[in-house]
């Protein structure tokens, strides 16, 4: 919602709470056939991504999301060749996943074209690696995509998806963790993004549940900071039916031979921490 004196809010009405950021211009804004897109320039975070009145991105902060989405998985799968990603229109999360040499395919499926013209346009460094060979974006249904894909075609799978309305309801369903189980090789991870761990308790502990009997013997949550969705604290939720969650390959973490400006191996370390109400 952007009010008369130029601040936009994203209000979470249900906890009481609101994001704002001070806005300059109104850069861009299109209804797609799937979602209302808006653009907004900012005084302190650049540029804003808005869809259906929820923020998506910024320049400023969105490297702790995308590294977040990606690395952990990464370097806990023991050979992640194949990786496939569900939405990522922005492409942040591609541009991470192609920093792994490791990595022979990234294949990403977004619903809506038009998130990753405006990527191109208004984030060009989020997409600064699309052009890198081993990537293929397709834009059709993600959920399909997974009903139809080869049985064992996919070492890491990551949900990069909006919130659980709309378009991504169907990213959070019992039945489409059985699909991702499916099309995981040996040794398989399933990542998704699973909103705030302060705000959405209810929806992480149904994620854990619809897993767990879809497969998925292992399931382990990650926190990391998020200054512009609700609460600033966010989280993502890995699921495996073999590897152990809590263990990753700590030396090639330290030593990645790629830049990052928020994870490392202690960042992964100290994410795999619970505090005490998500232990009960």
């Amino acid at each position: 919602m952007l009010d008369s004196s130029r601040w936009f809010s994203e209000i979470a009405e249900s906890d009481g709470s609101a994001f704002s950021l001070k806005i300059t211009e109104r850069l861009h804004v299109e209804q797609t056939p799937f979602q209302l897109i808006e653009i907004y320039a900012t005084t302190g975070f650049g540029n804003l991504m808005v869809i259906d009145g929820c923020t998506m991105l910024s320049t400023r902060d969105n490297f702790l999301y995308h590294e977040m989405m990606s690395h952990p998985a990464l370097f806990t799968h023991p050979a992640p060749r194949r990786v496939c990603i569900i939405g990522g229109g922005d492409c942040g999360t591609l541009r991470e996943v192609l920093k792994h040499p490791a990595v022979e395919t990234a294949v990403q499926i977004d619903i809506d074209e038009q998130v990753t013209r405006l990527a191109e346009r208004f984030f060009p460094e989020l997409t600064a690696a699309n052009s890198d060979p081993r990537a293929q974006l397709l834009f059709e249904d993600g959920v399909r995509w997974i009903q139809n894909a080869a049985p064992g075609s996919v070492d890491v799978l990551i949900v990069d998806s909006t919130d659980p309305v709309g378009p991504a309801v169907g990213l959070f369903t019992s039945a489409f963790y059985a699909d991702c189980q499916r099309v995981l090789g040996a040794n398989g991870i399933l990542v998704q993004q699973s909103e705030s761990p302060l705000f959405h308790q209810q929806i992480l502990r149904d994620m854990h549940g619809a897993m767990r009997s879809a497969g998925f013997a292992n399931t382990q949550t990650l926190l990391f900071p998020q200054p512009i969705y609700p609460s600033g604290w966010w989280s993502a939720t890995l699921a495996s039916g073999t590897v152990a969650l809590t263990e990753f390959d700590i030396a090639a973490a330290q030593q990645k031979p790629f830049a990052t400006e928020y994870y490392n191996a202690d960042i992964h370390r100290a994410a795999l921490a619970q505090p005490e109400f998500m232990r009960r």
